[in-house]
């Protein structure tokens, strides 16, 4: 690893050059821990919405990503910086829980159920617990997967994706 001599490179919140970074902090951590932390549910979640398609897993990460990021610039903390994949963690969490009621299909609704079984203690992470922990890139994350499992059928409906 490098150290954390990339940190600076995470979203500085309302800072107009942090904004930049909202495509690079989720590929940026803290340390190894903190990769490690978020490399399992990133790896089990992400192909559970690969299930769905690799142009849907595209979308759904893009969307993510950019609710996760922009939420966590017009809200986080000020003179603090954000970085790590659990903002798109959280995203692939909130759209696999919501996205089996919106497709309406036997199998992404068991899939549906099985994340909140499985993943539901997990929310408690959208609560600032915490110290150094980015609640806000957790909850901007889930809001962005639930936003993403509202569109995605509607975009599968005007646009052929596969």
């Amino acid at each position: 690893m490098v150290g954390g001599t990339l940190n600076h490179l995470g979203i500085r919140p309302r800072d107009p050059s942090g904004i930049f970074s909202i495509g690079l902090a989720p590929f940026l951590h803290g340390d190894g821990n903190h990769l490690f932390g978020n490399t399992l549910p990133f790896i089990i979640l992400g192909w559970l919405v690969l299930l769905q398609g690799i142009t849907q897993f595209y979308i759904v990460t893009i969307i993510v990503a950019i609710a996760s990021g922009l939420g966590v610039w017009l809200f986080g903390k000020p003179d603090s910086i954000h970085l790590g994949a659990s903002g798109v963690v959280f995203g692939y969490l909130g759209f696999l829980l919501l996205y089996g009621y919106f497709k309406r299909d036997t199998t992404t609704s068991v899939i549906s159920l099985f994340v909140g079984i499985f993943y539901s203690q997990s929310l408690l992470g959208i609560l600032p617990a915490q110290k150094g922990i980015s609640w806000e890139g957790h909850l901007f994350g889930l809001l962005g997967g639930f936003l993403a499992a509202a569109w995605l059928p509607a975009l599968e409906r005007l646009v052929p994706v596969g």
